[in-house]
């Protein structure tokens, strides 16, 4: 086995529905379309996914990640370009299963591989690190950025938060749940939803938008600073699934809980601002797909991100989300 046998037999074929690809034996890609949004991220093994996380699903999570992107930009993925960087000595096992994973993926999203790279590092031990840069079609009515947002703004988010973090920590085994709980948890770990319908839904609608990947308090600080605005959550109204709920409700102190709930990382839902003359509106594109959509705050004067309480008093918290570069 060697790295061209790699690419013609294992990768070449995830190439089937993008003619611009030429199987992957060209060193460029044609894409005739340039209207075109583009994202990219990087997996690292040990940081973004578990070492002994199935490399089905890694790739899975990898095409998602990117996709989850596009979604919160009401973008419509079309293909991508991959980049791997194996541990010396893996096995064409191994990489067959992590093509399976991308071509059940391709499937559901209707999108193709157009060409990139892969390689080996010089140990067995150095860790698998994957990278993706996604390019899609932009919606008619314009791109959803994070700096449209306006004063008194309402704040939603899809889907419930903190779900994954806890899938994460229910894997490491650092807390207990119940083994339902932990499935679900799990999988949302390791298996996010973008939410691609709710993005196009609310293309012309949402003034300003994000994915949640680096945490709930994270990422609504990115769309406060580049609004130039403070965002005003009520820690109340995040939504929770039932497994965090009782989480929550174990937990010694409600408040601290909820402050670590939303600075959990990888939930990958939409994050978004509209006006309050929109909410019919947004409860419209909501129910249209099919995705569920709590208000949980406000764009005020100011700037940063407060976690208030019941009481509107702002909950002390230096859980702000995920950094890559903080120890």
């Amino acid at each position: 086995m060697n790295e061209f046998d790699i690419i013609r037999e294992v990768f070449a074929p995830l190439t089937a529905e993008a003619p611009g690809a030429f199987d992957l034996v060209d060193d460029v890609a044609l894409l005739e379309n340039q209207n075109l949004v583009v994202t990219k991220d990087l997996l690292v093994s040990g940081v973004h996914f578990l070492p002994k996380d199935p490399l089905d699903l890694v790739a899975r999570k990898l095409i998602r990640a990117n996709v989850s992107d596009l979604a919160a930009k009401g973008a419509k993925p079309l293909g991508y370009f991959l980049g791997c960087v194996w541990s010396a000595g893996v096995k064409r096992e191994a990489l067959e299963l992590f093509a399976k994973g991308l071509r059940e993926d391709q499937e559901t999203y209707r999108i193709a591989l157009y060409g990139g790279d892969t390689t080996a590092h010089a140990t067995k031990t150095a860790p698998l690190t994957l990278s993706a840069t996604f390019f899609g079609i932009p919606p008619k009515q314009g791109l959803t950025s994070r700096s449209g947002a306006s004063l008194g703004d309402d704040l939603y988010v899809s889907g419930t938060i903190g779900d994954a973090g806890l899938g994460l920590a229910a894997l490491r085994k650092e807390f207990k749940f119940t083994t339902v709980d932990k499935a679900s948890l799990a999988t949302r770990y390791q298996l996010p939803e973008p939410r691609l319908s709710l993005g196009a839904a609310l293309a012309g609608l949402a003034t300003a938008a994000i994915d949640v990947s680096d945490g709930l308090l994270a990422d609504a600080g990115h769309i406060a600073k580049a609004s130039g605005l403070r965002a005003a959550i009520d820690a109340v109204a995040i939504p929770r699934s039932g497994a965090a709920g009782s989480w929550i409700a174990a937990q010694e102190n409600r408040w601290r809980a909820l402050s670590q709930l939303a600075s959990f990382g990888d939930d990958y839902e939409i994050l978004f601002a509209a006006p309050p003359a929109m909410r019919r509106s947004v409860t419209v594109a909501a129910k249209a797909s099919r995705t569920e959509v709590t208000r949980i705050g406000t764009l005020t004067r100011g700037a940063g991100v407060g976690l208030l309480d019941e009481n509107g008093a702002e909950i002390p918290t230096k859980l702000t989300g995920y950094d890559h570069f903080r120890s």
